[in-house]
């Protein structure tokens, strides 16, 4: 030996390596080590089981070059066989380059371990993804999660927060996982196929448009399937399509040849890309990339992410602001959505027909179904209805569509419907579809509704008259005495309060009126809905400095995941870590108060100017997050 012997390097078991294992001759491999079948280890690693042993290594496990894998002599972790071991790491595992495994350290099935990543002392659940140059230490991450890049965890509590794995996250890893080890010798080169045109080289010249690069590389990224369908003038007319089939291969070289192959064959044919979510069974893109008369691979004009032959898009395009404000707020509120039509002489008796339920509660799926909904049904009246699915009743029913082109205004009074009911989005005192909104979140929350009123001057040292009390809970009637609070004070600041009658506070506080509108109208100038102006702190507990910088989603998305008991978190990243995806946490919000939250939330937006910040979801029973969205961008 060239160094001195230590206590363990003396009487080594012999490793147990099965037979179609593969162990680079480059490799070190020595004392109790237990390799299953088809796992490849490739040169420059290192395994020794000698100080801490034994390990296992699942059956088709790919191990990398430079990994090492070593244990320390004290602590052991249970096996999937209920034995004791050093290291457990499991089947269909990859450890990428460089990457170090310190035992005690269990790691389960299908688990990615990322570049020059480090695993000491903890478990890591099966399908679990590790992204670069991270280190996971004294600690359980749940199954399928994901440890973003240059991320350090050595807290439980970080662990039960991390993300959900995403599709592209998992292809990623597949990726790394399928490269061809560098132990083989290269596959002979194939003979070039004229049909084929290599993407990496850019002298060759391409009739693919940048935009459509952009959309392969972006379902690409997010494991989506690539297929593709053609039509001649008349089957398009009819929406008759015939299926290209689907681009094998997930390069996006190889996806570009097969849809450079599809606008070969079919010249003078409309040509489609199709977007293909294979685990949900469904499409998620229809893009029109070629037309007759036209150069190929053009920017489409028609774009939907939806299943109705991409005559919608998928952003509410055809719905009013005021409409997509209130189809959101439903949403957020968990009300089911359905749909009713009539005709004009329907329409005048409020006879109207019912066009069922959209049952889900995706925002930009709900949206198609009503954009599809309206194009069915062209020249008629359309409203969707808000239902209570606990309380099963309707709590709101609005207009989206008018046969003159118009996608806001009332819906008539129905005796049909117990509840309460839509006000017009655009009434006599001219109440905006986000105050309408507002209204009807507060009331389904069980919070009462006031107003208030003050003029300049009064404006100005923050003293405010209460207007008459609202008695009533119904939404029509609420609504009908904001607007006559405005009539009363025109060319006066107007507010309005949420309360909650139980805890004896003030929820909300928003000007609705300002003496620069037109009548009682919201001036341009007015505040966000949902912002906090500034009010004493012995009235309503809101501190005088309250940043109205959250816009209306986010208040309403925020009083949403409050009411259903979840915890708020934020998240903030520069622009460097935002491409590696690797985020750093502000500081924990303890309150489950909503004025509270929002504050907390407006002091990170103005802590973390020019950076990205995200809002964070957290069930605190399942340990799980439910939701992300990026709330500032720089």
């Amino acid at each position: 030996m060239v160094a001195p012997p230590i206590p363990w390097s003396k009487n080594l078991a012999e490793p147990q390596i099965a037979e179609s294992a593969y162990i680079h001759s480059f490799a070190n491999l020595v004392g109790d080590a237990r390799v299953g079948a088809g796992v490849l280890i490739g040169p420059g690693t290192s395994i020794r089981a000698d100080e801490g042993a034994p390990f296992h290594i699942g059956q088709q496990t790919h191990i990398q070059d430079g990994v090492v894998i070593h244990g320390l002599e004290q602590g052991r972790v249970l096996g999937d066989d209920d034995q004791e071991y050093s290291v457990w790491i499991g089947a269909h595992c990859c450890l990428a380059h460089l990457a170090l495994l310190h035992g005690p350290v269990y790691v389960g099935d299908r688990v990615f371990v990322g570049f020059r990543s480090t695993v000491f002392n903890a478990r890591v659940g099966a399908d679990a993804v590790i992204m670069m140059h991270c280190l996971v230490q004294d600690v359980e991450i749940p199954p399928g999660r994901l440890v973003p890049s240059g991320a350090v965890i050595t807290r439980q509590e970080q662990a039960d927060q991390l993300p959900e794995v995403q599709p592209h996250q998992r292809l990623l890893a597949r990726q790394v996982a399928n490269l061809a080890p560098a132990v083989q010798s290269p596959p002979p080169t194939p003979p070039a196929d004229p049909k084929q045109i290599s993407y990496t080289n850019p002298d060759t010249p391409m009739s693919i448009s940048a935009d459509l690069r952009s959309q392969v590389r972006s379902l690409l990224s997010q494991g989506y399937s690539i297929g593709g369908e053609h039509a001649t003038e008349r089957r398009f007319k009819t929406k008759s399509w015939t299926s290209c089939g689907i681009a094998e291969g997930f390069r996006e070289d190889q996806v570009l040849a097969a849809v450079e192959g599809w606008l070969r064959e079919y010249p003078g044919e409309y040509v489609r890309l199709i977007g293909v979510d294979t685990q949900a069974k469904r499409r998620v893109v229809e893009m029109i990339i070629q037309r007759p008369g036209e150069a190929p691979g053009a920017p489409s004009r028609v774009s939907s992410i939806s299943r109705s032959a991409g005559r919608t898009s998928s952003n509410g395009a055809g719905i009013k602001a005021d409409s997509l404000g209130q189809v959101r707020a439903l949403i957020h509120q968990g009300c089911k959505i359905g749909l009713e039509h009539a005709n004009a002489r329907r329409f005048k008796t409020s006879s109207w027909l019912g066009g069922g339920l959209i049952e889900t509660t995706r925002e930009s799926e709900a949206l198609q179904k009503i954009e599809a909904f309206i194009a069915d049904h062209p020249g008629e009246y359309v409203r969707i209805i808000g239902i209570d699915p606990v309380a099963k009743r309707r709590v709101a029913e609005v207009v989206v569509s008018r046969p003159d082109g118009n996608g806001n205004g009332p819906a008539p009074s129905s005796s049909s419907s117990g509840g309460s009911h839509s006000a017009p989005a655009a009434s006599s005192a001219g109440l905006s579809g986000d105050v309408v909104a507002q209204v009807r979140a507060l009331l389904a929350q069980g919070y009462s509704v006031s107003t208030e009123h003050a003029d300049a001057r009064r404006f100005k040292a923050k003293s405010w008259h209460t207007c008459p009390a609202i008695a009533s809970n119904r939404e029509g009637d609420v609504l009908a005495a904001l607007e006559q609070c405005c009539a009363d004070h025109s060319g006066e600041y107007v507010r309005l309060i949420g309360v909650d009658r139980n805890a004896k506070r003030r929820v909300l506080e928003l000007i609705i009126q300002r003496p620069e509108g037109n009548g009682a109208a919201p001036a341009p100038q007015r505040a966000p809905l949902g912002s906090l102006n500034p009010a004493p702190a012995s009235n309503n507990g809101y501190s005088s400095n309250s940043n109205p910088s959250l816009n209306s989603e986010v208040i309403n998305q925020v009083r949403s995941l409050l009411s259903q008991g979840y915890k708020i978190g934020t998240e903030h990243t520069d622009a460097r870590r935002f491409k590696a995806k690797s985020w750093q946490s502000c500081a924990p919000i303890d309150s489950n108060r909503e004025a509270e939250v929002i504050r907390a939330l407006e002091n990170c937006l103005a802590d973390h100017s020019g950076e990205y910040v995200r809002l964070l979801a957290i069930d605190t029973q399942a340990k799980r997050r439910v939701l992300e969205t990026i709330i500032q961008r720089p």
